[in-house]
């Protein structure tokens, strides 16, 4: 099966929804419902391995690509994630590109980075894959995507989109807005500013959304894949059912 981040280089438009653990029913559904990745939430959600573990093994199931949004500045847990099998990292919080060459470093195998190595794990098919194969396969399908937060990272947003190997970025508006002060740049314009430098770089641009029409305005300009928040989405999609005239 061709991986995400190939789909992602060809061209192809990818739509996924974030969800929080826990949920595997949730990641089952978005799976019949033939969304093309699920991105699960270890950053504002739980990060429970072994329940990780249990959604990317049931998104396998149906051949969904997982993409896991780990804590910040967490080596560690992106070692464990990879090693269950996710497709791909999102790290929050790149302020400069030292963060994004961290970022890159813990995500893949040497000699890109510095990432353990080990084929007895879930993604090396417990050792039924061969070490050549395996670190091969890793190397070149691994999708690294970092997040833009704040006005430092708008700022160095040239620089952090120049490191190797760091695939493409996600701006995170709620933490810009909530960064950003009466002397920096307005979110807008600051979110502009990042879009167009990963047009300028060839970096893979994600957008994350809340309604289909904003879904379909986001790959319109240029977005490469988009994310629906899902609990927003849920939420409002509940207010208004539990609303009938009456």
């Amino acid at each position: 099966m061709t991986s995400l981040r190939a789909r992602a280089n060809a061209g192809e438009k990818l739509i996924g929804a974030l969800l929080r653990m826990p949920s595997e029913e949730l990641v089952e559904m978005l799976a019949v419902a033939e969304f093309d990745f699920v991105l699960i939430d270890c950053e504002h959600g739980p990060a429970d391995i072994v329940a990780l573990r249990n959604h990317i093994a049931l998104a396998a199931v149906h051949d969904v690509p997982a993409i896991v949004r780990v804590g910040e500045n967490d080596r560690g847990q992106i070692l464990r994630v990879l090693d269950q099998g996710a497709e791909g990292i999102l790290a929050p919080h790149l302020d400069t590109a030292a963060d994004a060459a961290a970022l890159v470093d813990a995500s893949l195998y040497p000699p890109v980075g510095s990432r353990g190595f080990a084929t007895y794990s879930r993604a090396g098919r417990f050792g039924e894959v061969a070490p050549a194969d395996h670190l091969a396969r890793y190397l070149e399908n691994t999708l690294v995507l970092g997040m833009i937060e704040s006005p430092g990272g708008v700022a160095a947003v040239d620089e952090i989109v120049a490191t190797p190997r760091l695939d493409g970025i996600l701006v995170g508006p709620a933490d810009l807005a909530a960064s950003s002060g009466p002397d920096d740049m307005p979110v807008p314009d600051a979110i502009a500013a990042v879009h167009s430098a990963l047009a300028a770089s060839g970096s893979l641009r994600m957008d994350i959304v809340g309604t289909r029409a904003a879904a379909e305005a986001s790959f319109a300009a240029g977005a490469d894949l988009v994310v629906y928040n899902l609990a927003s989405s849920l939420m409002r999609h509940l207010r208004d059912l539990a609303s009938p005239e009456r």
